[in-house]
């Protein structure tokens, strides 16, 4: 998260835990301002980063499921699938997590938290926006052309990715309400006043994305193991080469649904990925993908400004990119070079 940890994730917490459950050694442990869902941190042993420490919020992680006990059981075979593509497929960009001493790579801290932990990978993280310069790029293209190869093991229990924006029900919730006074925090009225201004455009976008799934349903293909989020925020640059981090959101789906955050609109810039899978990429699934994903961030927006929060300025960073995706610019996960 870009905001500070809640009080009860406190170090000892995270110290203890890690040492227990995983049998690692830890002196210190310290906070990374970075991701949305999910705390962050690196764990020192004798001055050295030897892990690094993810707790997941499961209050929202709607991806997944809508209750705590069925998103940490999604988000444990999500870590499973992550560690098997890595140890058992040996798909090496895969960050994946420790496995535990009882084998399991995720642990229920409390009601609303669970933390994993993942091997410190040396190098350098990306940030969402950041360009991609032409070897990096066909790079995390071939590594996507493996992973979209990859055999699922039946055993990991992973779902198909349905054509719809989980967050949905919450954004048609707010539609309605948009007479009535938002009173939760400083941002709620202006965040109230900003999506009635563009109801009808939210409501467009949304009967477009219901004609486009349909599309994608009479025109179906066999699903694929996906990312979902291999966008520049979820990357590590390495001497090696490439590791993508973040594997939360893996399912099966079109494999649009991870080559859309690398189609810039150029001619054949997925063509490399066509050659070595043998897949055309659809426009049709490109487009539902990207409308799906800006929807999706304007209904976590929502919830963020209805929901009990206080003026500071990492909110009011969000609510000017709330401000941009209802002014109708796209999603653009990496910026030209």
């Amino acid at each position: 998260m870009d905001t500070p940890p809640p009080r009860e994730l406190d170090d000892g917490v995270l110290r203890s835990a890690v040492a227990e459950t995983w049998g690692l050694p830890v002196d210190e442990v310290r906070y990374v301002p970075k991701g949305a869902g999910s705390y962050h941190w690196v764990a020192m042993a004798a001055g050295t980063p030897s892990c690094f420490l993810t707790v997941d919020d499961l209050d929202i992680k709607p991806w997944i499921a809508d209750r705590r006990d069925a998103a940490f059981q999604g988000l444990a075979t999500a870590y499973g699938a992550a560690w098997a593509l890595e140890h058992r497929a040996g798909i090496s960009f895969v960050v994946a997590p420790l496995r535990s001493r009882s084998g399991s790579v995720a642990l229920r801290l409390s009601p609303r938290y669970s933390l994993a932990v993942f091997p410190f990978v040396e190098g350098t993280p990306g940030t969402w926006g950041d360009p991609i310069d032409p070897p990096a790029r066909d790079a995390l293209i071939r590594q996507l052309a493996r992973l979209h190869g990859a055999l699922a093991p039946a055993e990991l229990g992973l779902s198909r990715r349905p054509y719809a924006v989980p967050e949905r029900r919450a954004l048609m919730e707010a539609l309605d309400e948009l007479q009535n006074i938002w009173e939760a925090g400083p941002l709620s009225e202006p965040a109230r006043h900003a999506l009635a201004a563009h109801a009808g455009h939210v409501t467009a976008w949304l009967a477009e994305l219901d004609a486009l799934a349909g599309l994608l349903r009479q025109t179906d293909v066999d699903p694929v193991l996906t990312h979902g989020e291999p966008h520049p925020g979820n990357l590590i640059h390495t001497d090696a080469g490439l590791r993508l981090v973040d594997w939360d959101t893996v399912a099966l789906a079109r494999p649009e649904r991870d080559l859309w955050m690398l189609d810039d609109g150029s001619p054949g810039c997925l063509r490399l990925f066509e050659e070595l899978t043998g897949h055309t990429v659809s426009e049709p699934a490109v487009k539902f993908y990207r409308l799906a994903w800006t929807l999706s961030d304007i209904a976590s927006f929502v919830d963020m400004f209805r929901s009990p929060h206080q003026g500071t300025a990492w909110l009011g960073r969000k609510f000017a990119g709330f401000q941009r995706l209802l002014a109708g610019e796209p999603s653009a996960p990496y910026s030209r070079p």
